[in-house]
């Protein structure tokens, strides 16, 4: 006799409402949807929610919620469930997506997503949701800020470096234009000084940080962006979920004799790949150890500069990670042995297009060998914090 397993709520956030679905699921994998209903994002929406599936729970069963990670949309609600003692679990929009591609639904509306990511919920068993810390979100928040400052900098100093070439210059635009950026750089200085404020002011954050930023061209604004996004590495198990999440990790396309271009996903958390940038270019500059060789060798055997530049980010990203768990302190002399971690996955899969001899070439080219390094890898689903 088939048995009732868990049961599995669905809910699909937009700015204003949420529609939410309740399902039970059987030892013969069969679900079943219980109840649906449309709730205001909204403080009073919540307490009827909860109320609402209290009411429909007929069973001592274990309850899963699973949401979509719409913008900062879902965050309150999240949060809310989280400190009523339930299990929650945010997936990424794409993931979603496909799994409801793979169901055969071809309609899309807020009822349908509740349903199918109430099916997704009680089917899969999606690793668990918890909320930032105070200090984390507040980092997240300014480096984001930053980071849409220098944005609004770049698109001005563009407009302004555009307008000097114009047929009929006007004095009033161009006053107005430096005007702009004479107040967002206001705005950057006061926006560092408060994340550099937020950082002193937490013990522990500040000691992380010391040592992390010992790294020649790595500085406090980028590991807290990182560390901001990340909750502090929080939920992360290994550097194969950090380097998915971050995007760096590798797609392959090629079927029978076939090849097709290899890239990175790009589908993860952008704020980490844009943070990471410019501290990829001053560490190949300042000939960091490691990091200087580790673009020549990518660069050699792709012929593409920004690959190299790529897998430095990618190891800059990874060390970063591995110093903050082990709350070591970076050290430009330390000797790489088989026990350690650095962070250098390098770029093994940037080069794979054609295999000979159990190792893949580009063009014609042997790729570098990769330093050996452990890196404590496992096979389990990245786990959804944000996206974008």
């Amino acid at each position: 006799m088939d048995q009732n397993l868990k049961y599995s709520v669905g809910i699909d956030m937009s700015k204003e409402n949420f529609d939410a679905c309740i399902s039970v699921i059987n030892t013969l994998q069969v679900v079943v949807i219980k109840a649906t209903r449309k709730f205001n994002n909204t403080r009073l929406g919540f307490n009827e929610f909860l109320t609402w599936i209290k009411k429909h729970l007929k069973e001592d069963l274990p309850v899963v919620v699973t949401l979509e990670a719409t913008g900062v949309y879902y965050e309150e609600l999240a949060i809310f469930l989280f400190k009523n003692d339930l299990q929650v679990s945010v997936v990424l929009p794409n993931k979603a997506k496909k799994y409801l591609q793979s169901k055969g639904l071809k309609s899309k509306n807020d009822k349908i997503d509740a349903k199918g990511l109430s099916q997704m919920g009680a089917e899969q068993n999606l690793a668990r949701w918890e909320p930032f810390s105070k200090n984390t979100y507040e980092l997240r928040s300014l480096t984001r800020q930053n980071e849409d400052l220098q944005a609004q900098k770049t698109m001005i100093n563009n407009r302004l470096e555009a307008y000097k070439f114009s047929g009929y210059k006007n004095k009033l635009i161009e006053k107005q234009l430096l005007s702009m950026i004479k107040f967002i750089n206001r705005q950057l200085k006061e926006v560092n000084t408060q994340i550099e404020k937020s950082v002193d002011g937490d013990e522990l954050l500040k000691n992380k940080f010391k040592k992390i930023c010992k790294i020649k061209g790595l500085g406090i604004l980028t590991v807290a962006s990182i560390v901001g996004e990340t909750n502090g590495f929080k939920l992360i198990k290994n550097q194969r979920q950090l380097v998915s999440y971050a995007g760096y990790d590798i797609i392959e396309n090629q079927s029978g004799n076939r090849i097709g271009k290899t890239r990175i996903s790009k589908k993860g958390n952008s704020h980490i790949r844009r943070a990471l940038h410019m501290p990829a270019l001053s560490v190949v500059t300042y000939k960091q150890a490691g990091f200087k060789a580790l673009y020549e060798r990518v660069y050699a055997s792709t012929g593409f500069k920004m690959k190299g530049y790529v897998a430095v980010q990618r190891k800059l990203l990874m060390l970063i990670y591995t110093l903050w768990k082990r709350d070591e302190e970076y050290d430009p002399n330390h000797i790489i042995t088989k026990n350690n971690t650095s962070g250098d996955e390098e770029s093994k899969s940037l080069f794979s297009l054609s295999s000979e001899g159990g190792v893949k070439k580009i063009g014609g080219i042997k790729p570098p060998t990769q330093d050996k390094l452990r890196s404590d890898e496992s096979s389990e689903v990245l786990f959804s914090l944000l996206q974008n």
